[in-house]
Formats: C-alpha cells, structure tokens, sequence
C-alpha cells in the first residue's frame, strides 16, 4: 500500500510577491471609485412629509381607476351595456345610481355594489387628503410660495404644483434648466457614435405618475399658451399623425419643464 502524493495546485504555488500586485490593484480601484461616489441629498422633513402625502393621494386615484376599469370589465363579461352619458360624465353621480339598478343576477349586482361602494370610499379618501395636502402648504411658507409660484405657469394648477413640490424637494438643489427633464424623464435617450448621434424615446426616468401629470398639464397649456401652442405644431409636422400629437405633448412637456426651472431657481414668478 503506497502513500497518496498531494496534488499540485498552481494557485496555492503563487508566492506573497505575486499576489501582492493583485491587491494593490485592487485597493487601488476601490479607493478611485470612493473618490468618484457623489453624495445623495436626503429632503428635509417638510418635503418628506409632504411627499407621504402626494404618494397617499396618487395611491387612493388609482384605486379609484381601478374601481371603474373593474366595473366596466364586468359589465362587458355579463354582457350588460354601460349607461350612456356625455362625455367627460361617465361617472357622475346619476351614471352611478343607474349601475346600481342594471337588471343582472343577484351575484353580479352584489359584486357590481361592492365596487361601486370601494369607489365611493376611494373618492372620499382623495377629497380628505387632498385637503390635508393644502392644509399642510398653508402652513408651510416656503412650500405655499412655491406652489404660488409654479401655478402661475400655464396649465399648472394646485395638484400638479404640489406634486413638483413634494418630488423635487428643496429647489436650492437645481444646478441648470436642464436638469429638472432629466429628473423627470421627459428628456430623450442618445446614442452617440464618433459625429454620429441617435435620439431615441424618452428616458422614462424619475416617478412615472408625476411625468404622467406634467404631460397632461402640457395639453392644457398647449390650449393656453400660444408660443407653447406653435411649439407644438411645429413638432407634429414632421411625424406620422399617428404618433405626431403624442411625440409634441412630451415636447411640450420637456419645454415647460424648463419653465418650472426657471421660477424655482430664480424663485420668483
């Protein structure tokens, strides 16, 4: 019976003086990247506080959307026609009580109540917080004065104001006019080789339901705003009209975000 000779190991063979290289380079690259890490700003507890309560109203409008679109699949599943109602008034109060008395089985008007009756609550949770947001600015200065300001451009109203408020936190912290379409998302991808550039679709960067708000607030203030108005059909021309009308609203939008920069950063109107 012989003894068993250990295996050689080329990796275990490697001396101090060669690993050390290798660590170096290590400690080395770690060390660069510290240097290179740049400092988060954290808002301050009014903006924070602030924030929980716009992301508490985005919560409850989409419960609401949700309610309705849930309502509507069951009437088309049942095959139950929709009340007729003008447009803009699908979901007054009238269109609601003839839900209620749709002729249907007992299993679907009770499902049919309960989601009318889960709409109903999110619809109140919305005006309640709604007011707690204002009555939150009122007795904030610097966020009442902010707000004032922004509403002064076209088609920002209160809700769309307080939201920039809440997710843009302390506008001291905006270094260019630029930067705030960045932090939205309303900017345009780049693909960049030698003298040649690509634009692609936005970055789609930054909270969704607020981009969302900024361009409807664009349609308004394409229908207010007249320079706003011939920006907006001057990039519609040369797109399909299929896609035209969509392209220049968020054209619009990255416009006036920069027009959200400007009052913010000079603070004034």
């Amino acid at each position: 019976m012989c003894d068993r000779l250990p295996l050689y190991d080329p990796q275990s063979a490697r001396t101090k003086s060669e690993d050390q290289p290798a660590r170096q380079w290590r400690t080395g690259g770690d060390s660069a990247r510290r240097t290179q890490l740049k400092s988060i700003h954290v808002p301050s507890a009014v903006y924070r506080e602030l924030r929980h309560l716009t992301q508490l109203r985005d919560t409850f409008v989409s419960e609401m959307a949700a309610m309705k679109q849930r309502s509507k699949s069951l009437l088309l599943l049942e095959g139950i026609e929709f009340p007729p109602a003008p447009a803009g008034s699908q979901w007054s109060g009238l269109v609601k009580d003839k839900l209620r008395t749709l002729p249907c089985s007992t299993t679907v008007r009770f499902k049919l109540a309960q989601l009318l009756d889960s709409l109903a609550f999110n619809e109140q949770q919305v005006g309640k917080t709604t007011k707690e947001v204002r009555r939150f600015c009122q007795h904030e200065p610097e966020l009442l004065q902010c707000i004032k300001y922004l509403m002064t451009l076209p088609g920002i109203g209160w809700i769309v104001a307080s939201q920039l408020v809440a997710r843009i936190g302390d506008w001291r912290e905006l270094r260019n006019l630029r930067q705030l379409g960045g932090f939205l998302g309303v900017v345009p991808t780049e693909q960049s080789t030698g003298d040649r550039t690509e634009r692609g679709s936005i970055t789609h960067t930054g909270d969704p339901r607020l981009r969302s708000k900024l361009i409807q607030a664009s349609w308004a203030a394409i229908r207010q705003d007249g320079e706003l108005r011939e920006f907006f059909r001057s990039v519609c021309q040369p797109h399909p009209r299929p896609v035209a009308a969509r392209v220049a609203s968020v054209a619009v939008a990255r416009k006036l975000s920069v027009r959200i920069a400007v009052v913010l950063m000079n603070h004034r109107a």
